[in-house]
């Protein structure tokens, strides 16, 4: 049975955020600007280009660099953190042991990590992270605490096996490595780190789950635009869930990287494009190709 429930009683969902374009003679009258508004936020409410699928809250930056581009989203979140006991476990370890590693595998990852480093009082740490799009969630630690936590590495390529196999290891001494994940994470980072000798701690600090409700009226909105965004495998999940069996979706799905597109690949979607190394920019170039695609398929 599917963990989702759908309605279609809950009125009419927000407007996609549109790309405005405003005549500059117009620019001090509020009237016209109104109408103007008005009729772009009701041409992107018939038609999403994207649909954006991160939790709530977090699909602003994505929705903005998208409107940039003058492309019209629909926001229908697929799913939701929560943390776990492991969480209290974390601060109280960062607190009483050292690591030679941290190993931190995705955004949420790293924002579950620095609240507990925080909480612990932020101990001098070095740590390691899948990719760019990751390593920028650690931007926003305040400038008296950076000088404690050393941004050591970042593989060739942003997945867990390659991480497990490029490390740096700490020479003819056991290196120890604590890796905060999410309980849904695979096993590749410590099966591939202690292969390698490393002894490896696990927390599953978080979870991920499907949203426990999706209205009705936004699914079949979302079913037809041409592209759905995916960032993470729990998400292209969720929404294989939502697809009716009768329906034949074959649209495109633009993921951030390539861990999301092998998921989304396994479980049968075809039209799956990523970029080489995960990040904004690079999602955003991919779902601007599969418009592109879609848009060229469409004058066939």
């Amino acid at each position: 049975m599917s963990p989702f429930s759908l309605s279609g009683n809950s009125g009419v969902p927000p407007p996609a955020v549109p790309c405005y374009s405003y005549s500059r003679q117009f620019q001090y009258r509020n009237c016209c600007l109104k109408i103007e508004a008005f009729a772009s936020v009701s041409a992107s409410f018939s038609s999403p280009k994207v649909v954006v699928t991160r939790e709530r809250g977090k699909n602003v930056k994505l929705i903005g660099a998208l409107a940039n581009h003058g492309i019209d989203c629909l926001e229908l979140p697929l799913i939701q953190h929560s943390r776990l006991p492991d969480f209290d476990k974390l601060s109280s370890v960062l607190s009483s042991t050292s690591f030679d590693w941290i190993i931190i595998t995705s955004p949420e990852a790293g924002v579950v990590f620095l609240d507990a480093w925080k909480n612990a009082g932020t101990p001098k740490v070095r740590v390691g992270v899948v990719g760019d799009g990751t390593a920028r969630v650690f931007e926003k630690i305040v400038p008296s605490a950076k000088q404690n936590l050393n941004m050591a590495f970042i593989p060739s390529k942003a997945t867990a096996r390659v991480l497990a196999a490029e490390l740096p290891n700490c020479g003819n001494s056991r290196c120890t490595v604590l890796y905060p994940a999410s309980a849904r994470a695979s096993n590749d980072i410590e099966d591939g780190l202690t292969k390698r000798g490393f002894e490896v701690t696990r927390l599953n600090s978080y979870t991920t789950a499907p949203v426990s409700h999706v209205d009705q009226m936004v699914l079949e909105r979302a079913l037809v635009a041409p592209v759905i965004a995916v960032a993470s495998p729990s998400a292209i999940r969720a929404w294989v869930s939502l697809i009716p069996e009768s329906q034949k979706w074959d649209n495109a799905t633009a993921c951030i990287g390539e861990t999301t597109a092998l998921a989304a690949k396994k479980l049968g979607l075809r039209n799956v494009y990523f970029p080489e190394h995960p990040s904004l920019e690079g999602w955003v170039d991919s779902i601007i190709e599969a418009l592109q695609v879609h848009n060229q398929l469409q004058k066939v």
